[in-house]
């Protein structure tokens, strides 16, 4: 049983991930603003004498420095999702000095474990090439995956500065219940307003992959436990964290209108490759490192987007 934060523990993955680390005995310290996290996620565990939220921000750093005291391990996915429309230094204070700060927090406090949410999106827009973690130069076209890829080399500074070990992820599209924002929200909140018609931004032919945020979850633990168990591990590890398949948003937009039970729905494109400045819309990253420590995706994302629209469309009901 070890003392684990999570910062942005209310927020979609970091909800799950909660649930998943309380049921292992762990105790928990959920750290969150409350700005996109749900409260109402929390709710189960407040009479858990091992669950503990604490309302905060990142940017704060006597708060935050407060909140992180005692505990062993830093599971950090506090961040800005929003990958258009931010505002400018939103990302840049969010993203990187709220990264920063939690990484003076563990120098301070002596915390030897962080384990952070990066992206796929710090790859920039490389068509028809399989990218693996050593993947350079990285040239992100958002500002969302250049902040992120920004918090990666300062994560590994701290990390052989300062004895941290310190596991970071790249994400692919992660899916499921609980989800706030994405393809696959947003199909469905667009097909509620208007039944006969689905906008999609873009030509709808970018292809990426699309996996349940279970499998995100199991995924880390898996790389956690494995390099844990090593006998001299790297002090900061980079994975590639995703399915090992890729569909279209064309093909999401019909898995969507299929589970709504919809028909005759026209279909109207913005046009272009980009479904807005900063989207990638085609990307492949390489989990081969994670495959061969024995994990694998639970479904396809076909599947995956099958499942993940049944249940938001369920809980919209």
């Amino acid at each position: 049983m070890s003392k684990i934060i999570i910062l942005g523990g209310a927020g979609f993955i970091g909800s799950h991930l909660m649930d998943t680390l309380l049921e292992e005995g762990h105790e928990i310290t959920v750290y969150d603003n409350l700005v996109t996290g749900r409260g109402s996620d929390l709710d189960q565990h407040r009479s858990n004498p091992r669950f503990k939220f604490v309302k905060g921000n990142i940017l704060d750093q006597d708060d935050l420095r407060k909140a992180m005291v005692g505990h062993e391990t830093v599971w950090h996915l506090a961040a800005n999702t929003i990958m258009q429309g931010s505002g400018y230094g939103f990302d840049l204070n969010n993203n990187v000095l709220g990264t920063w700060n939690v990484l003076e927090a563990m120098r301070k406090l002596d915390i030897p474990e962080l384990l952070f949410s990066s992206t796929s999106a710090v790859y920039g827009d490389i068509p028809g090439e399989v990218l693996p973690e050593t993947t350079a130069p990285l040239h992100p076209i958002s500002l969302y995956g250049a902040t992120k890829l920004a918090c990666e080399p300062i994560i590994s500074a701290y990390s052989h500065l300062f004895d941290i070990d310190a596991w970071i992820f790249r994400f692919s599209n992660v899916v499921g219940g609980g989800m706030g924002h994405g393809v696959i929200y947003d199909f469905i909140q667009k097909l509620r307003r208007n039944p006969a018609e689905l906008e999609i931004w873009g030509d709808g032919k970018g292809r990426k992959c699309y996996f349940l945020v279970e499998d995100c979850i199991s995924a880390m633990r898996c790389m956690y436990r494995t390099r844990r168990a090593e006998e001299h591990p790297v002090k900061c590890d980079i994975t590639n964290i995703g399915g090992t398949d890729l569909i279209s948003v064309d093909e999401v937009a019909e898995i969507v209108i299929e589970e709504m039970g919809l028909k005759d729905v026209k279909i109207r494109y913005t046009g272009g490759r980009h479904g807005f400045p900063g989207d990638v819309p085609s990307i492949e990253a390489d989990v081969s490192k994670l495959i061969s420590h024995g994990w694998k995706p639970s479904m396809d994302s076909e599947k995956a987007v099958h499942d993940c629209a049944r249940r938001l469309i369920h809980n919209l009901r």
